[in-house]
């Protein structure tokens, strides 16, 4: 793994399909909190729901975050921010 300054960083495993060809199922990517997140960014999201999500940031305003699929079999999600535990910046993954 990569040095990543964040110490809060941790890894994650990728289930499914939605980011193909980017991230593959089985694929492991580092997760860091506190690093900024910006539109175009991959990130990971949790709902409160408890739904975990690894998507790209299309957008974020004042009531929702947009994320998008890089396959296209799989739609993009429209999140409201009182429905998100949390989001944080992919840095790096295992390809």
């Amino acid at each position: 793994f990569p040095a990543v300054a964040d110490p809060h960083a941790y890894a994650l495993e990728i289930s499914g399909d939605s980011m193909v060809p980017a991230y593959r199922d089985g694929d492991i990517v580092i997760v860091s909190p506190g690093a900024p997140v910006r539109r175009g960014d991959r990130v990971v999201a949790k709902t409160l729901a408890g739904e975990v999500l690894a998507k790209e940031l299309k957008r974020q305003t004042a009531k929702t975050v947009e994320l998008r699929s890089l396959n296209p079999a799989h739609p993009d999600r429209t999140i409201p921010l009182n429905e998100l535990r949390w989001i944080a910046r992919i840095v790096w993954s295992s390809q």
